[in-house]
């Protein structure tokens, strides 16, 4: 954060997530992923079918929750425009050639290749989103986890393995296959919901600096509303819906059964010459000059 001559604070990049102008889009993202899954109605309809159903809803919770970091992450990038975000048709190979590579090797002696992205191989990779900088044409290998507490160390280090061995064919897939984009650098970051197990050199960061991921002042924070706003939504069709079953069991005389809470803080279920391209974790970018 840079301060101006009247000691007041400046944003530290030049494009910024103000909530203010966001909320009505923000609450419209959260009716989206809603709707389908999660309304009133639908858990009105599960509480009458059983557990069986209430266990179903439960475990839907924290996929659309997914989906719903996933398109806000896409949404708030658009307000950088120098920023391309992917998440379509993303399944990367991740060749036997690829993971030795990584696993094999200091990442400066690997740092520079790019290999074809038709290699093909029996593994891929599908990321939750890949964002290029058209301007410093370095790209960012995004997955988006809503907590890490249940992954083992050695299950996270497998995961960016992979992550750096599909990063390998980013630069050729991004040239063949989307209108010639170009990247001279790949990095791959995990972006942990929770804010759990940050580890900002290794790849591993808490979803509240995606401000310098994107280059985007609040987006961060925009994407805690964002969760929030999601997480009232669904306590607030939750309690309707149990409301609902309480009055019509009331007027035929019956006893209401006791349901569960609905939580949504945990996640239990619930991959010819080239350019020269440099892989590697994500790292902050430098502030933008005031």
């Amino acid at each position: 954060m840079n301060l101006n001559t009247d000691g007041g604070a400046m944003p530290a990049y030049p494009h910024t997530a103000d909530l203010a102008v966001l909320l009505p889009s923000l609450e419209a993202l959260v009716d989206e992923i809603v709707a389908p899954g999660l309304s009133r109605d639908t858990l009105g309809r599960a509480l009458d079918a059983g557990m069986t159903e209430v266990t179903s809803i439960l475990r839907a919770v924290p996929a659309a929750e997914g989906r719903l970091m996933e398109r806000g992450i896409g949404f708030v990038a658009g307000r950088n425009p120098d920023l391309v975000v992917l998440t379509q048709n993303l399944r990367l190979p991740v060749t036997k050639a690829a993971s030795e590579l990584v696993e094999m090797n200091d990442p400066s002696l690997y740092r520079s290749l790019s290999l074809d992205a038709d290699s093909g191989g029996r593994k891929s990779y599908t990321p939750d989103l890949l964002i290029l900088n058209r301007r410093s044409e370095v790209a960012h290998l995004i997955d988006v986890k809503r907590s890490l507490g249940s992954y083992e160390l050695s299950r996270i280090a497998e995961l960016k393995s992979r992550m750096l061995a599909a990063a390998l064919v980013v630069p050729d897939l991004l040239y063949k296959e989307h209108r010639r984009l170009r990247a001279k650098e790949v990095r791959v970051v995990i972006l942990n919901a929770s804010n759990q197990k940050a580890d900002i050199d290794g790849g591993v960061w808490p979803l509240s600096h995606l401000d310098h991921l994107l280059e985007v002042d609040g987006a961060g924070n925009a994407m805690a509303q964002l969760r929030e706003l999601f997480q009232r939504r669904v306590e607030e069709n939750w309690s309707a819906a149990l409301s609902g079953r309480r009055d019509a069991v009331a007027n035929t005389g019956g006893k209401a059964e006791k349901r569960p809470t609905l939580h949504c803080d945990h996640d239990d279920v619930c991959g010819s010459t080239r350019l020269p391209v440099s892989i590697g974790f994500a790292r902050a970018p430098r502030a933008a000059s005031p």
